[in-house]
């Protein structure tokens, strides 16, 4: 990548997302008012049209190899208020007001334990 590429990149308008070797992008969902990460997955070029399209998140499951409505099967939706994307155009964050908990576990977050001494311990809510 050039320097004139690097800088339209970085500091233009072109929404051109940079997909890795495998197609993929980071797609990060956080929750618009309160600003927790609720989850992290990843998005192919379907998944980010099909977001763009519908105003709720859509992921490339990689385990099954599919495009994936987060909440399809629980209606625990993710309504996509904003996308955020980062300077190099390879990691997006959307900001969303979650429709139940983002996790399948049923916890708010995926992120609900925490490392302490080497093991992982509840995060309190």
């Amino acid at each position: 990548m050039d320097q004139s590429e690097k800088s339209q990149l970085e500091n233009g308008d072109v929404f051109t997302p940079r997909f890795d070797a495998n197609g993929l992008v980071v797609g990060i969902a956080m929750d618009a008012d309160s600003r927790d990460v609720l989850m992290v997955a990843f998005m192919d070029a379907e998944a980010v049209a099909r977001t763009r399209e519908t105003g709720l998140a859509h992921f490339h499951s990689r385990s099954r190899g599919r495009l994936w409505l987060k909440g399809e099967t629980s209606g625990h939706v993710l309504k996509v208020r904003d996308i955020l994307v980062d300077c190099d155009q390879d990691a997006l964050v959307m900001l969303v007001e979650p429709q139940g908990p983002a996790c399948h576990t049923g916890a708010t977050s995926c992120f609900y334990r925490r490392l302490v001494d080497g093991k992982l311990e509840p995060v309190a809510d």
